[in-house]
């Protein structure tokens, strides 16, 4: 795997620290970030192959990052999933979403939605 780069935005950090010791073991690039006001920043500078998203965070709902990243030209190309506790199994969050994890996920579910999604990403370097 070229290093593929995830970042994942999250407020709760027992959440962050799982998911990004899981995917950092199997080789990921992780970058974690706890607030929606830090995302674009981390977006531009990180440039993820891949953004896992909350669907609820302190200071921002995470559909609307989600839909201001598609709004986006320079980002639209990278997937973003979401997860949260906060819907029921079948519940869409967002039409511009790539994919949905419902909390609670196992890690199973999450590294075949990675392995599903990563292959999409395109016009993302892989150089970093």
């Amino acid at each position: 795997m070229m290093d593929k780069r995830i970042l994942i935005l999250d407020d709760n950090d027992d959440i962050l620290y799982i998911v990004k010791e899981a995917l950092q073991f199997a080789g990921y690039v992780v970058k974690d970030i706890s607030l929606g006001a830090q995302l674009f920043y981390w977006v531009e500078h990180f440039q993820p192959h891949l953004i896992l998203l909350d669907h609820r965070l302190a200071d921002a709902r995470g559909a609307d990052l989600c839909r201001q990243l598609k709004e986006t030209a320079a980002f639209r190309h990278i997937p973003v999933v979401m997860f949260s506790a906060y819907f029921n199994q079948g519940d869409t969050l967002s039409a511009d979403c790539d994919g949905y994890l419902y909390k609670p996920f196992d890690l199973h579910e999450l590294f075949e939605m990675v392995q599903k999604l990563l292959p999409i990403a395109k016009g993302v370097s892989d150089e970093k």
